[in-house]
């Protein structure tokens, strides 16, 4: 595929389109391969513009992306934050594991989450959520509408709650579902194992709910299947391999640095520059470091998040829909032949998010997946057989992702969705694509300000 006209390597390629000008092509470097910056990429060439990818591994949604659970679109049982989330100091119960010697914006990040608890507050934010969840509704049916793509859809979700003090503290998503006349149902035990034969009635729990229109799917998949798309059609470059070091921002210029290859000779280990108009970073966790020289410091928390691939053991005892244990936020999806259950996040200081995690958090957390398929569906998985992934995501204090133009007007950011709903990530790159064209996206005000950088 042909390099975008006006990205060049090298050089200082004139800018001729300030940014927010309506009705004018630009190039755009996007860094970012996973799920959030294919899904920008996406987005900004069917607005017309030109598009450079630059991603550090060899192919696309290597990174968090990989190991995202299957939930498409979370609910307001799911989303990482309200009543249920973190709402008991037992790392059994509330399935997320804290790591000892918090520093002090590890505590605050908790504190300040904490606050979501409130009904009220809960109720709020999620409001200002749902216009990006039904964005990327919207946006996800278009593309499947134009391009048919198969990536291990299934339709089908049932959320399931415990305890009786649980099922109490659900009660304000439930009612958002019914204020929001969201499509559920709201089942006994009994119901849920007559629903789905491979929960089990005993022992005893609280209760379900089951969105029979909500969907899982593949989201690396689904990646992999819309970067084919983009080479096809072109306009779309993918830089793989490629490290970005360092972005610049000068007067009318954006442009990147790229980090020299690993065993480069001398000669070439001279610094890559990409210039274009603009530059969108989507690089999960990795985008951190490359906006805080820029001034730019998000209070985005990093989370340790663990996947377990394992195969059906018992075809009888397998789920035919996705089972979420709603305050664990463990979500174990079935993809043909296999489960795949995420979930296990490990909160810790961010000064620690590089080092290993070492042995024994690591199975703390792998336990918790296992044994979450265990109590809701014995016998379906072979547990020992499972796969593993640790991977990293960003979780803002606020429970939202950052998504907008930031700091300087060709800068733009793409990050901190967080573990629940990768679809999101459509929603989030139609909104880049509109603020970019200055289209006026279809989203509230309130909402619009809700997902700023600025906010913080």
């Amino acid at each position: 595929m042909q390099c975008a006209p006006h990205v060049t390597l090298n050089g200082s390629a004139p800018l001729r389109r300030p940014v927010g000008h309506s009705n004018q092509n630009m190039d755009v470097i996007v860094i970012g391969g996973g799920i959030a910056g294919v899904a920008t990429a996406y987005q900004l060439r069917a607005a017309g513009h030109r598009v450079c990818v630059v991603e550090r591994h060899a192919t696309v949604a290597q990174g968090a992306t990989y190991g995202h659970g299957g939930t498409v679109l979370p609910t307001p049982l799911d989303v990482w934050f309200g009543p249920t989330f973190m709402a008991s100091r037992q790392n059994a119960r509330n399935g997320v594991i804290s790591k000892t010697g918090f520093t002090g914006p590890a505590r605050q990040f908790v504190k300040q989450l904490a606050t979501l608890q409130d009904p009220e507050a809960f109720s709020r934010q999620y409001g200002r959520l749902r216009p990006l969840i039904e964005l990327s509704r919207e946006t996800m049916a278009d593309v499947e509408a134009r391009f048919g793509l198969e990536f291990e859809q299934t339709s089908g979700l049932l959320y399931l709650v415990r305890s009786t003090q649980e099922w109490e503290q659900t009660q304000p998503a439930l009612e958002l579902l019914r204020q929001n006349e969201v499509p559920h149902h709201v089942l006994t035990p009994a119901e849920c194992s007559a629903f789905e034969h491979s929960v089990r009635a005993e022992p005893e729990f609280a209760g379900g709910v089951l969105f029979d229109q909500e969907r899982t799917a593949n989201s690396p998949l689904f990646a992999k299947l819309l970067k084919q798309t983009l080479d096809t059609q072109g306009g779309v470059q993918f830089m793989l391999g490629c490290e970005v070091s360092a972005i610049r921002l000068e007067g009318q210029r954006a442009s990147v640095e790229l980090a020299p290859r690993p065993g480069a000779s001398s000669r070439s280990r001279e610094v890559d520059v990409i210039h274009a108009d603009a530059v969108v970073v989507a690089a999960g966790h990795g985008s951190l470091a490359l906006l805080d020289p820029l001034g730019l410091r998000l209070p985005l928390h990093p989370l340790r998040l663990h996947t377990l691939v394992a195969p059906i053991a018992h075809e009888e005892c397998a789920p035919h829909l996705a089972i979420v244990d709603a305050v664990k936020r463990i979500a174990i999806s079935r993809m043909n032949h296999r489960l795949r259950i995420a979930g296990g996040a490990v909160l810790q200081s961010a000064a620690q998010i590089d080092k290993p995690l070492g042995e024994a958090l690591t199975k703390e957390a792998l336990a918790l997946l296992g044994q979450a398929t265990h109590d809701w569906i014995p016998g379906a998985a072979r547990i020992s057989a499972a796969l593993p992934w640790e991977g990293v995501k960003l979780l803002s204090p606020d429970g939202l992702p950052v998504i907008g133009n930031a700091l300087h007007p060709r800068l733009f950011v793409n990050l901190g969705h967080g573990p629940a709903g990768w679809g999101l990530a459509c929603g989030a790159g139609k909104l880049i694509a509109d603020l970019m064209s200055a289209q006026t996206p279809d989203m509230p005000a309130d909402t619009l300000a809700a997902l700023r950088a600025d906010r913080f």
